[in-house]
């Protein structure tokens, strides 16, 4: 995970391919945002990195890494999904992960997101893709880690759990003082980066009237 997270070349793909309206992603809250914290894992375009990581696991070039992933063309108010895609899929070719994908209408990828990664609708998938939004401490932290969230009774795709999150994710809740509470944020954001829970990309900028 934190290989995929070094190869990703998100400069790239910013000039390159969304004429400059995004910001790079380099956890789900950036420098200077209250609840990033202090991650000690440096998300970055790093490919020499990724590649000696990948070959620590085990992975090279007679030995590649396959994954699925389900994913959107549109919808939802999303960026370029299926060009950034691509560009995500060469980048991760290059240090020995070799991505298919199963595009989906926008509602079938919801429902399956919904339905878990062990469902009969995620047909063997490794991931789900969509852009999402970070309003809030459940939604952005807890809504997709906590391990009693799961299918069906939230949004836990991949039945992740960890004792030491569920607990910090419980005293959030249940937390009065913003200064502990803020502490605490701040701690489950540092093992979202830490820990490379998810790949990061891109920030969305891009103005839009309605």
């Amino acid at each position: 995970r934190k290989a995929a997270n070094l190869c990703v070349d998100r400069e790239g793909l910013k000039d390159g391919l969304l004429a400059g309206l995004m910001v790079p992603a380099t956890g789900t809250f950036e420098p200077g945002h209250p609840w990033r914290g202090k991650p000690t894992f440096e998300i970055k375009y790093d490919k020499a990195a990724a590649q000696k990581l990948m070959q620590e696991a085990g992975y090279g070039p007679n030995k590649k890494l396959t994954v699925k992933t389900q994913t959107s063309a549109s919808g939802s108010g999303q960026m370029q999904p299926m060009q950034m895609n691509e560009l995500i899929q060469q980048n991760l070719a290059e240090i020995g992960i070799k991505v298919s994908f199963e595009v989906m209408e926008w509602n079938a990828l919801v429902s399956s997101w919904r339905a878990g990664a062990k469902d009969a609708a995620s047909r063997g998938a490794h991931s789900t893709n969509s852009s999402y939004f970070s309003q809030d401490p459940f939604t952005c932290l807890i809504r997709h880690l906590d391990s009693r969230l799961v299918a069906p009774k939230g949004t836990n795709w991949g039945y992740f759990a960890n004792p030491e999150l569920d607990k910090i994710f419980d005293t959030i809740r249940t937390t009065f003082d913003p200064a502990a509470q803020l502490a605490l944020i701040q701690k489950a954001h540092e093992t979202f980066v830490n820990e490379a829970l998810f790949l990061f990309v891109a920030h969305d900028v891009n103005p839009r009237a309605m």
